[in-house]
């Protein structure tokens, strides 16, 4: 994984660089230390080192008892609880066929909405399937996953009686909390979403690990791409050896110079869902105090077509963040044709991702010179290790950044107003 920075050194003083180079360490090394905002929510700092043997082994066995018995695995769970999961089953998931090989069972979500259409469709979709529910949710009462559950539950208990409760996998709080009550009452199997570590950051916890692995994916590669980026980001590499310090401070001195706006470019439609997990990401843990990035996504060439004329001549407040796939899985030439009417027989033989690297570092220098600032991740492939890397690299940046802004990173004060107002119009009792 490389981080490329040299297309916005026309945009940010070099010696600003150098001179909060230290702070930007500082606040990597307050991560590691606990001595900031939110201490009690980093134990996903050194979480990629802490997942023992055992824990990684009983998932991958109720993954693979779940792939066993069923034809469709329901996922409940809103924001962190799924997008997460998410975002690395489509990351990894052929274009066209569901999971990787066609492999049982297909992995839908629900619980991250209130669309009464979504939820009756859903159930007429499990019908003639068998099926079976992973509930993610620390409290059980937040209202999304709430419902979805509410409804396939009696669902489960209808068709199967008392088997349903094999049908059930909860993740939720290790002591408290009303879905942890249901599962000990009704012997659920039963996995633990550690107290110290956030929604948004869950996604190499159990969380995110059991809906990947029942999905048909290597959970151990994609937690030693995490490991070796944060190994990479440690408290004893220097400025320049550590790629999250430095993209946490390079956007928060473009931030200062009033680019607000980021947008998180993919060249490869698979990493779509990666740009929605990482807009709640930094979102959610920036968008404080009347201050922060407003983290947006664009999946070009696609969207060159679309936004990409504001883009190029409006408001100059957008800075891009590109993430570049080096090798792609597959090869495909393009075809020589006779009467090259569409002009193209200048790139016959030449291999598609050619085509769309150029299209890639031609659509930069002309953002560029267009006053877009722009900043490259590299990755090797579109695998689990590297999605890993990609994974540990945002969340120790964010952390970072938030500490840059002076901000709790790890907070989401705002995320309840919406709700006291729903209760208040529903007529929950108590609102």
């Amino acid at each position: 994984m490389k981080l490329e920075t040299k297309h916005v050194d026309n945009f940010i003083v070099k010696d600003c660089l150098i001179k909060f180079a230290d702070n930007s360490l500082e606040n990597n090394s307050a991560l590691h230390n606990k001595t900031k905002k939110g201490s009690d929510y980093l134990g996903w700092v050194n979480l990629p080192f802490e997942l023992n043997s055992d824990i990684i082994s009983d998932i991958e066995k109720t993954a693979s008892d779940l792939r066993t018995e069923n034809d469709v695995i329901v996922v409940i769970g809103i924001g962190g609880s799924y997008l997460g999961a998410k975002a690395v089953i489509e990351a990894l998931s052929k274009s066209f066929v569901p999971n990787r090989q066609n492999i049982k069972p297909m992995v839908v979500f629900a619980g991250n909405n209130i669309s009464e259409d979504y939820l009756y469709e859903l159930c007429e979709f499990l019908k003639d399937k068998s099926y079976s529910v992973i509930v993610i949710s620390k409290s059980g009462t937040t209202t999304e996953p709430a419902v979805a559950f509410r409804i396939l539950k009696k669902d489960l208990y209808n068709r199967y009686k008392n088997n349903a409760n094999k049908r059930i996998v909860v993740i939720t709080d290790k002591k408290k909390g009303a879905l942890k009550q249901l599962a000990d009452m009704n012997d659920y199997k039963t996995f633990v979403i550690p107290n110290d570590v956030g929604g948004r950051f869950s996604v190499l916890t159990p969380v995110g690990l059991l809906p990947i692995a029942v999905a048909g994916f290597d959970i151990k590669q994609l937690i030693d791409g995490a490991k070796n980026i944060a190994k990479q980001t440690g408290i004893k590499k220097s400025f320049d050896e550590n790629i999250a310090a430095k993209y946490a401070l390079i956007r928060n001195l473009l931030y200062k110079n009033n680019y607000n706006i980021e947008v998180l470019v993919n060249y490869n439609p698979k990493l779509k869902y990666f740009a929605e997990w990482w807009k709640q990401l930094y979102g959610e843990s920036e968008g404080k105090e009347g201050k922060g990035i407003f983290p947006a996504s664009a999946s070009f060439t696609t969207d060159l077509h679309s936004i990409g004329q504001y883009i190029q001549d409006g408001i100059r407040n957008i800075f891009e963040t590109v993430i570049s796939v080096k090798e792609p899985d597959n090869k495909l030439l393009l075809p020589s044709d006779y009467d090259n009417l569409d002009n193209l027989n200048y790139l016959a033989g030449r291999r598609i991702d050619h085509i769309n690297k150029s299209a890639e570092l031609g659509t930069k220098l002309a953002h560029v010179e267009g006053g877009v600032p722009n900043i490259t991740i590299e990755i090797q492939k579109i695998n689990e290790y590297c999605i890993g890397e990609l994974i540990y690299f945002f969340e120790k940046a964010c952390g970072i950044s938030g500490y840059l802004l002076d901000v709790n990173p790890f907070d989401q004060p705002g995320v309840e107003t919406y709700k006291t107002n729903m209760f208040k119009i529903l007529g929950k009792p108590g609102y």
